[in-house]
């Protein structure tokens, strides 16, 4: 029997074509929820789960997946704001076009969805909203200048949502990953001048021995959306192989 219970509720999931967001709505959807999975180029619809094509920089095109998500389901009762993208460099190394172009996904995309979704959150008796803030929303990360500004906005945000949204018994979380194995990790070590290297590297970072897996962040975002979790809000959950929390002493060279 699943510890999550949640069977009957239904979830909106953005970012949800890959990566994190396509592992968290299949694990949403083995433990009993429907899901409107929602992104530029979502999974593909079957029993159970809804497949929406929505940009979360336009906030008509929000208004209409969530729209689509109602009718079909007739209810939202949590919201996964996941979709994101990242950027590379230090502060005099993005142009302020990619500034804003990660702010409006990041940051902006999660505003927009959740002033969707909040008249539909208040009518649920389980209302969820999670956050995907990251490692970088609270450890500083060279080059991450652009990405790690938009993720501890996501950080200050979650906390601001929780207190907001407490009287009307609506739960907003954050989890904060560390390097996840997923095909965006991939292609930014494609980028690189040896791609093997730099995964040997990344590896090498994590006190653990590895890489994330999306299907342990899936697992913690369950748990933050289900009714398992109802005494928590306001919180930031890190899985990060212990990257923040700890340092493994190294062998001198």
């Amino acid at each position: 029997m699943s510890v999550f219970r949640m069977d009957g509720l239904v979830v909106v999931v953005t970012g949800a074509g890959s990566g994190i967001g396509l592992a968290t709505a299949e694990t949403l959807l083995r433990e009993g929820a429907q899901v409107a999975a929602l992104d530029l180029k979502p999974p593909p619809a079957r029993d159970g789960l809804m497949s929406l094509v929505c940009d979360v920089t336009n906030q008509a095109s929000v208004d209409i997946a969530v729209a689509a998500a109602i009718a079909a389901f007739d209810r939202i009762d949590v919201l996964v704001n996941n979709a994101g993208i990242g950027a590379q460099g230090t502060v005099e190394d993005n142009e302020i076009e990619e500034w804003r172009r990660v702010f409006d996904v990041n940051v902006f995309g999660m505003v927009r969805m959740s002033k969707a979704c909040l008249p539909h959150l208040r009518k649920s008796n389980h209302p969820a909203i999670v956050n995907t803030a990251s490692i970088v929303s609270w450890t500083g990360l060279p080059k991450r200048a652009c990405y790690g500004a938009s993720k501890g906005a996501v950080y200050a945000l979650t906390l601001a949502m929780a207190a907001d949204y407490a009287a009307d018994r609506i739960r907003v979380n954050c989890v904060c990953p560390g390097t996840v194995d997923t095909p965006w990790v991939a292609r930014l070590l494609a980028t690189t001048d040896d791609p093997e290297s730099a995964r040997a590297n990344l590896i090498a970072r994590q006190p653990i021995g590895r890489l994330g897996t999306a299907e342990e962040i899936a697992v913690a975002i369950t748990y933050l959306a289900s009714p398992s979790s109802g005494y928590v809000t306001g919180t930031a959950l890190q899985i990060d192989g212990g990257t923040h929390g700890f340092q493994v002493p190294r062998a001198p060279r």
